[in-house]
């Protein structure tokens, strides 16, 4: 199966990637996806934009070079009661938000102050996908995550990125194993995202690949590969 779409990809507005979104849609083309996200980090990220450059994003062509964009955003979860670090109003113009924890921007909680966080921000509407929730130093309870990401049609994120060898967050290999299987037990839907950083990253999922390969893991769970699941879930007016 071949990879349709990614969304989470970043530009130099996020203070610390280092290629434009022209960079990353030539990039996009090349790879053969038809779908590409801009996912920059929200504002609570050192070093990223204003709340004006998502609200602007509405200037970006839907469709250029071929690939259909979707505008997004990597909001922050900024407290334990699933508060993202974006008003209401910006986001909600978005075609999607993934949330997610990240250490200049909450503090590592304990399991169940961490858990509670993605449960809470599975609450908010806008949020479509959980950014990579591989990280010890965040430990939650994945079986509890896993089931409400079932009941309220919420992705959770395989990150390409963490699960390089070289990667700074700790035991993704492992605990996205344990995430995988327990999203076939329950048949809770995935989706690959690079996590790109730079313009040859975008569409690059082969560690994703590999670990689901590893796992056994359904491609029908996998959003990526379904052009239904991706018409529904990113171009479906609820």
């Amino acid at each position: 199966m071949k990879a349709l779409i990614d969304l989470h990809c970043h530009t130099i507005a996020s203070g610390h990637a280092y290629s434009t979104l022209k960079e990353n849609i030539e990039e996009a083309s090349k790879k053969g996806l038809t779908y590409l996200g801009v996912s920059d980090h929200a504002p609570g990220m050192p070093g990223s934009t204003h709340p004006y450059y998502f609200g602007n994003l509405g200037v970006v062509k839907d469709e250029i070079e071929g690939i259909k964009i979707l505008k997004g955003i990597e909001a922050n979860i900024i407290d334990y009661d699933g508060t993202i670090d974006m008003p209401e109003d910006v986001v909600g113009k978005l075609d999607y938000v993934i949330a997610s924890l990240h250490p200049p921007c909450i503090d590592f909680g304990t399991i169940e102050e961490n858990t509670q966080a993605i449960l809470k921000v599975m609450d908010n509407p806008e949020v479509k996908i959980i950014g990579h929730l591989d990280d010890s130093r965040y430990p939650v309870d994945y079986e509890t995550i896993v089931k409400k990401a079932k009941d309220k049609g919420v992705l959770l994120e395989i990150n390409n990125s963490s699960l390089r060898p070289n990667s700074f967050r700790v035991g993704a290999i492992e605990n996205a194993k344990v995430l995988l299987n327990l999203c076939k037990k329950y048949e809770t839907k995935v989706i690959f995202g690079s996590d790109a950083h730079i313009y040859y990253q975008v569409g690059s999922f082969e560690n994703c690949e590999k670990i689901v390969k590893d796992v056994d893991f359904p491609g029908n769970l996998i959003v990526n590969y379904s052009e239904e699941d991706i018409k529904n879930i990113f171009f479906v007016k609820k």
